[in-house]
């Protein structure tokens, strides 16, 4: 695996359309017994994996940022007790969706709370609050992070989990996280909606605003975003409010789309 190299990475500007393919998103390995382990859990043999397509500071290499979005991790924890110590965040909005595993999270808001594959979080740190997360199976967990600002700073914190139903909602596009029906509420206006098809669907997403970025994820299968096909794990960020077609291949396709203002 390779980082993206500091010209894709000027190119790859807040407010400019983008594709991101899979080989060319930021990668960490982290090792429980390494310079991390005062902050990844697990011991001896736990290791945590993460490719970000956005991420800030030193935090990890990857995009800075699109839209309210800091951070779109895509993170595997492997071994029996790997995951995050107990840590503190303070006014950021983070969201966790589980792919496979178990995910135990832990938080001062008074959760202890395990997901499995279709479950997902969003916790809001808001004037101060911490949370650890868990691999405490065999198997590894595989989850996909989405870290956001808060159009409000310092608000009490805040933990509300649900699941999605990917049988039940087979080729429709559904709305985890924003202000539709159904969704997670969060102090943001971002959406996040994930879209699992066992066939060609194609589809229209309109964004709300010509100021609102749009990106894309594929999770697995292949699909033609916006004139561009895009294979597992390569994404797409799309700025305006003109709909974006999005057809999946025959064989069906899984992704997330997270919309996002400026």
């Amino acid at each position: 695996m390779r980082t993206p190299s500091s010209s894709l990475l000027r190119e790859l500007v807040m407010n400019n359309n983008f594709v991101l393919r899979a080989h060319e998103r930021g990668y960490d390995k982290l090792l429980s017994t390494g310079g991390a382990a005062s902050y990844i859990a697990g011991h001896p043999d736990a290791i945590l994996t993460r490719h970000s397509s956005f991420n800030f500071g030193n935090y990890q290499t990857g995009i800075q940022g699109f839209g309210r979005i800091r951070v779109f991790g895509d993170e595997v924890f492997s071994g029996a007790g790997c995951g995050y110590n107990m840590h503190r965040h303070h006014d950021f909005i983070i969201c966790a969706f589980v792919l496979a595993g178990t995910l135990t999270h832990v938080n001062t808001v008074g959760n202890v709370d395990q997901l499995r594959p279709g479950d997902y979080y969003a916790f809001s740190a808001g004037s101060g609050g911490k949370h650890c997360e868990l691999n405490i199976a065999s198997e590894d967990l595989q989850v996909i992070y989405v870290w956001m600002l808060p159009d409000k700073l310092l608000l009490p914190p805040s933990y509300t989990r649900s699941r999605f139903e990917a049988i039940a909602h087979r080729n429709q596009l559904v709305p985890l996280v924003g202000n539709a029906d159904g969704a997670i509420r969060i102090s943001q206006a971002v959406t996040v909606s994930r879209l699992v098809a066992d066939e060609a669907v194609n589809i229209k997403y309109t964004p709300k605003s010509p100021a609102h970025g749009t990106y894309v994820f594929m999770l697995e299968g292949e699909a033609n975003v916006g004139g561009t096909a895009l294979n597992r794990r390569d994404s797409t960020g799309i700025w305006g409010n003109s709909p974006i077609d999005i057809c999946t291949d025959v064989e069906g396709a899984d992704l997330l789309i997270v919309e996002t203002p400026p």
